[in-house]
């Protein structure tokens, strides 16, 4: 049986096959969790929070991908990242009780559950172990938002950013595989809020990268024809 949007219906925390991320508890501590989470469904392009909202609640991201952007004094905007299911968003603003410190929306369509501030915060104080997984989410975040600048945003050219953007939607899987398939392609704007440059400039480089035959194009799928090829764009 399919929610909306055919997404698949999931009745309790206990029932549910993810266990990756904020979810991996034990059976005491997840039946803990379904007691105050309240599941919703979403289409693409729809709004969880917004940048400076107050926190009321955090949302453990179920299945889909959720895009996290924030806007600069000029109006720009710059995604974070691509939340995958596992995540929970609006974790570190719903336990300092501060405003949220980025906009959430929907790329897909999306099962959250959503958990009160106050029901989260007495979750967290009574489970260790979530009280932990808190602790280990906040964490990973902050790494990935270091590893995001030192890696992608401080390349010295638009070309190093992308190739980097690129190699990172890689796994290990497959590594020394001579191509590479990246399905779920972000459109060329979503690519350049990404690395802090312009659409113009991720279709020019992209199309620079196919004329080098780096990288081909089928579909929604991009291909990493060499790796090797587009590490060494990155130096």
């Amino acid at each position: 049986m399919n929610a909306p949007y055919g997404l698949d219906v999931i009745e309790s925390c206990l029932d549910c096959r993810l266990r990756t991320g904020f979810c991996d508890f034990s059976p005491e501590t997840l039946r803990a969790l379904d007691t105050i989470s309240h599941q919703q469904t979403y289409p693409p392009a729809a709004t969880l929070f917004m940048e400076g909202q107050t926190a009321r609640s955090a949302f453990v991201l179920c299945s889909g991908r959720v895009k996290l952007t924030t806007m600069s004094r000029e109006g720009k905007i710059f995604i974070l990242k691509i939340a995958t299911p596992g995540e929970v968003l609006g974790l570190s603003a719903a336990i300092s009780e501060v405003p949220y410190e980025a906009t959430a929306v929907t790329s897909s369509p999306c099962r959250v559950n959503s958990i009160r501030r106050e029901q989260l915060q007495q979750f967290l104080n009574k489970h260790g172990e979530a009280g932990l997984g808190a602790a280990k989410s906040i964490s990973t975040e902050y790494q990935y938002a270091c590893e995001e600048i030192q890696e992608i945003l401080m390349a010295p050219s638009s070309v190093g950013k992308i190739a980097k953007l690129l190699l990172s939607w890689t796994t290990q899987h497959g590594a020394n595989d001579r191509e590479l398939r990246i399905r779920s392609l972000l459109t060329h704007e979503e690519i350049a809020q990404m690395i802090g440059s312009s659409r113009e400039t991720v279709t020019r480089v992209l199309s620079e990268l196919k004329r080098k035959e780096l990288i081909r194009l089928e579909g929604s799928t991009l291909i990493i024809r060499d790796r090797s090829g587009l590490e060494d764009l990155t130096y």
